[in-house]
């Protein structure tokens, strides 16, 4: 899959695909505006993608501490405080759909 295709079933599709790992689906509702539809669907997902959604769920509710240690459960290191939550969700999405 692409990007482009991500982002067109934003603006297309009711739900995720369910084919689509968690890591995904959790992107996709926390662009919908649904954190904790996210968040159940980050934190059923025990991958690294999984974790590092997960972390950034935590960071964008403002909880640096959690987030930290999710940061770390995904092998990556908390990403530099010039980076806004916009650019990571983009950097998140295209690193998942990508593959």
């Amino acid at each position: 899959m692409s990007f482009a295709a991500f982002e067109g079933s934003l603006a297309r599709d009711a739900a995720p695909p369910a084919a689509w790992s968690g890591a995904l689906q959790a992107l996709w509702h926390d662009a919908k505006g649904d954190w904790h539809a996210a968040h159940d669907r980050a934190q059923e997902d025990h991958s690294a993608a999984g974790c590092w959604v997960h972390a950034y769920l935590h960071r964008k509710e403002g909880d640096a501490g959690n987030a930290a240690y999710w940061y770390a459960r995904a092998g990556r290191r908390p990403p530099p405080s010039g980076l806004g939550l916009a650019q990571e969700w983009e950097q998140i999405a295209r690193a998942l759909a990508e593959v």
